[in-house]
């Protein structure tokens, strides 16, 4: 499937449409980017993209992605207009790629699209030309949010550096992702990402949500089904939430998938007691995440919200060409 659409000659630069659109490189300049407009003086920070205009383009519900990228545009001095699925002509059946033509004629420079059907973000950056930055494609990617993510793990970590990468910036890094692998953009960007900057990654769920052929991922990645046995070997936990408006007629035994894989107080403390929580939200208390986890001490999950603003702003400064990017080879 990536191999169908990754041709990086057919797309505007800075556009964003999956991790492996990204060397290390660029990830480490995002990074150093992300860093330096965090820190800009605010008149300084809202002439980066003053004048500039940016279309958010949701085809599904979103708090925490569109949020952040509309506050992150409107940080750089941009001009943003969100349209929905729900209140624009695509309700009468506009086609993605008429939608996009229009809101290039209507002058928007970049588009941040979320759609429910994968490769869509590839689709508009053919049809339009302008910068498109994937805010999630179906079950296939999330690239934003697994920056987000290691931008938090950076952070976190004792001795890593939260400004730049290299290919063994992750290296001796056991991430877990738990729960529903198989429906999970954010499990398969980050699988994609991680492992390319030295991390291992543990995929962990029951077998209706992680079949073993497992994504069609690499090295540096593998499956192990006793959580309890992969929280031993982790310094990361990530928790994901069971899509239920993904399971199609799929039925499981919620109270047996809760003694297993839910991360609680007890297993967090018997089996990874420095182990750091992540959670891309949205979160379902009691499910897949005890409460006093998610609001323990291991939590990072509000600071992943913060980081997602903090990458956004890069990203949307990068795909203009802006806040230092201008030099960056894309």
């Amino acid at each position: 499937m990536t191999a169908i659409w990754s041709d990086r000659g057919a797309y505007a630069a800075g556009s964003v449409l999956g991790v492996e659109d990204l060397s290390v490189s660029e990830v480490s300049a995002i990074l150093g980017q992300t860093a330096r407009l965090e820190h800009l003086a605010h008149g300084d920070r809202v002439q980066v993209l003053a004048g500039r205009k940016i279309a958010l383009l949701f085809y599904e519900s979103s708090t925490r992605t569109r949020t952040s990228f509309e506050l992150a545009a409107k940080s750089l001095g941009a001009t943003t207009t969100l349209v929905s699925d729900k209140s624009s002509s695509i309700e009468k059946g506009e086609s993605l790629k008429d939608t996009g033509l229009t809101l290039r004629a209507l002058g928007a420079e970049c588009i941040v699209l979320r759609h429910a059907s994968s490769g869509a973000p590839w689709l508009l950056a053919r049809a339009t030309g302008l910068p498109v930055l994937n805010a999630g494609d179906g079950m296939h990617q999330h690239p934003s949010q697994a920056l987000l993510d290691l931008r938090t793990m950076l952070t976190r970590l004792p001795g890593l550096d939260a400004t730049s990468v290299h290919e063994e910036s992750l290296r001796g890094v056991t991430v877990v992702i738990t729960g529903d692998i198989l429906h999970s953009r954010v499990a398969r960007s980050n699988a994609m990402l991680l492992p390319r900057l030295g991390a291992r990654v543990v995929l962990c769920g029951p077998e209706p949500l992680l079949p073993e052929v497992a994504l069609g991922l690499g090295a540096g990645v593998e499956i192990e089904r006793d959580f309890d046995a992969a929280l031993r070997r982790s310094q990361v936990v990530m928790m994901l939430r069971i899509q239920r408006e993904r399971l199609a007629g799929l039925e499981l035994n919620l109270a047996a998938y809760i003694e297993q894989y839910q991360l609680n107080g007890e297993r967090l403390a018997g089996n990874a007691p420095e182990a750091v929580v992540l959670h891309p939200g949205p979160m379902i208390r009691g499910l897949e995440i005890a409460g006093e986890v998610a609001d323990g001490p291991n939590s990072a999950i509000e600071e992943q919200v913060r980081h997602g603003l903090a990458v956004r702003t890069a990203l949307l400064a990068r795909s203009l060409g802006r806040g230092g990017f201008e030099s960056v080879t894309v």
